[in-house]
């Protein structure tokens, strides 16, 4: 099949998976920027979610995104490493024009991944998997799902340890460098490689990561602030 016997097959798989990613952190940014507004609000929404029918439906086709998009980065590196073969091993002064992120974009991934899983902890398994084990019938405490319901608490709860804030400014910066790469290239790969609109993704790349990293580092700072000066108090 066109799509995982060619190297350009591979890189519009990783293209669309990467995009249709993009679209998930831009609609999770606004999400949480909810939290700096309402308490409330943000609550509403995370009850609206929950571990409804939808919600569930698209956890799963994140989850198939995230896994083809990894499966595709390691499978399009080994293919690349193979190519180059011991010309790898080689001390070569780094080629001109050629962005950091795009040497690393896989180490970054990793970054981003391990990440992801800090994430999945603080968040995904005290919110949304309680409910769904309630669905299942296996946990019916009405205390564990209100604990659940309560998003502000767990933003809270987890941007009052420094140790989580560093961590996740951190992941949040090899988000950064892995979106401005990413973003563009994905563009690149799909047809845009002109070099008028490549100069453009480039520039939209920068600002839209920028915005995406920045408003997600501001609910991490705002969460920890409030939890020092009110400890402070």
């Amino acid at each position: 099949m066109w799509l995982s016997n060619s190297s350009v097959g591979r890189k519009v798989v990783m293209s669309i998976t990467g995009l249709a990613l993009v679209l998930f952190l831009t609609f999770h940014m606004a999400m949480n920027l909810v939290a700096l507004v309402s308490a409330e609000g943000y609550n509403m929404v995370c009850e609206f979610l929950g571990a409804n029918w939808y919600a569930l439906a698209a956890t799963a086709g994140l989850a198939a995104l995230f896994i083809i998009h990894i499966i595709y980065a390691f499978w399009l590196t080994m293919q690349n490493r193979k190519a180059r073969g011991n010309e790898r091993y080689d001390v070569v002064v780094k080629p001109k024009n050629v962005e950091w992120a795009s040497q690393n974009m896989l180490v970054l991934g990793i970054v981003v991944l391990a990440g992801l899983g800090l994430h999945l902890v603080n968040f995904w398994s005290k919110m949304q998997l309680p409910e769904l084990m309630h669905n299942m019938g296996i946990n019916t405490d009405a205390a564990t799902l209100a604990y659940a319901a309560d998003g502000v608490h767990h933003i809270q709860n987890t941007f009052s340890n420094p140790v989580f804030v560093v961590l996740y400014l951190v992941w949040l910066g090899a988000l950064w460098f892995h979106l401005t790469h990413g973003f563009w290239s994905s563009m690149q790969s799909l047809g845009w490689n002109n070099v008028v609109w490549l100069d453009r993704w480039k520039c939209i790349s920068n600002i839209y990561s920028t915005i995406v990293v920045a408003c997600f580092a501001l609910v991490v700072v705002v969460f920890f602030a409030k939890s020092w000066c009110c400890g402070a108090c």
